[in-house]
Formats: structure tokens, sequence, C-alpha cells
């Protein structure tokens, strides 16, 4: 398993947030029935970054709380049964390591929402990495019905590493 992690933030986090981001990540690949070791990049940012790679990537002129990037294109939201036969470039020829994509997520805005949710900054992100993740595996919130399925499979993620609101 290979994270790249980057923080780029103006503002510290007091807790370790590597290891909260990974045990999010491994436990999003296990919930999902992964096969594959796979590779995450993070990039933990402000507001102002995130804005810029908004308006670059998806002309977007405002900042968000986190971004997804997949590599990966699944057919099935989550199914990696032939990933490698049709989609053989989304692994890293030097370890084999299934690409799934970038996270891009604003401290700042992650701070802010967890006052404004009344929980900790460790919930927040550890809630917005599984968003991401799922991202990553090609599911999608466009839909009421894809916004319950997102939204359970994210809650079942925190609950088994015991992240409560």
């Amino acid at each position: 398993m290979t994270f790249n992690i980057e923080y780029e933030a103006s503002e510290s986090l007091d807790f370790d947030y590597e290891t909260l981001l990974k045990k999010v990540i491994e436990e999003c690949l296990d919930y999902q029935n992964c096969p594959y070791e796979a590779e995450v990049s993070i990039l933990l940012t402000d507001d102002k970054d995130i804005q810029d790679i908004n308006i670059e990537y998806r002309n977007i002129d405002a900042p968000t709380d986190v971004l997804s990037f997949p590599i990966t294109e699944f057919e099935t939201p989550g199914d990696f049964s032939n990933i490698e036969e049709e989609h053989p470039d989304s692994f890293n020829p030097e370890t084999g390591e299934l690409l799934l994509g970038d996270i891009v997520i604003s401290v700042e805005r992650t701070i802010r929402q967890a006052e404004e949710y009344g929980h900790s900054i460790e919930r927040e992100i550890a809630f917005l990495t599984a968003h991401s993740m799922f991202h990553l595996f090609g599911f999608d919130h466009m839909e009421d019905e894809e916004r319950l399925c997102m939204e359970e499979k994210q809650k079942q993620v925190l609950d088994k590493l015991q992240i409560y609101r």
C-alpha cells in the first residue's frame, strides 16, 4: 500500500493525521473488498489552493471541502473484477499497485465544518477521506439513490473505525 501525503496547509493539525488517513483508506479498501494493493495520493491544503484546483479542473470558482480525482474508471462502481483486463494502465508498472487517484482536502474548510457540525476535526477529516475514497471507487451522489448508498458506505466505514459524530 502506498500513501503519498503532502501537507501544504497553513493551519496545523494537532493530531496524527497521517495515521488517521491511512486507517480510513485501508478500511475503505477492505470494506469494498479491493483485491489489490493500492496507491492513493492526498493533499491537505488551504481554501485558496483548493479553489484554484476547483477552477482549473471543474470550472467552479469557489473553495470546497474535498476534491476527488479518480484514475481508474469503473464500469460498475466498486467492482474490481475486470480492472486488470479492461484498464491495465491503472496499475503502477513499478509496484503493481492499483492507482486509485488523488484526494485534496481543505484543512481550513475541515476545521470550520467540524465546528459547524459539532464534532472533532479528526472525524471531519475521516469523513471527507471516506467520502473521497468512494468517489475513487466510482461512486457518485448525483441522484438520491446514489447519495444514500454512499452515505451508508461512509457511515459503515466510520462506525467500524469507531469514529462517530
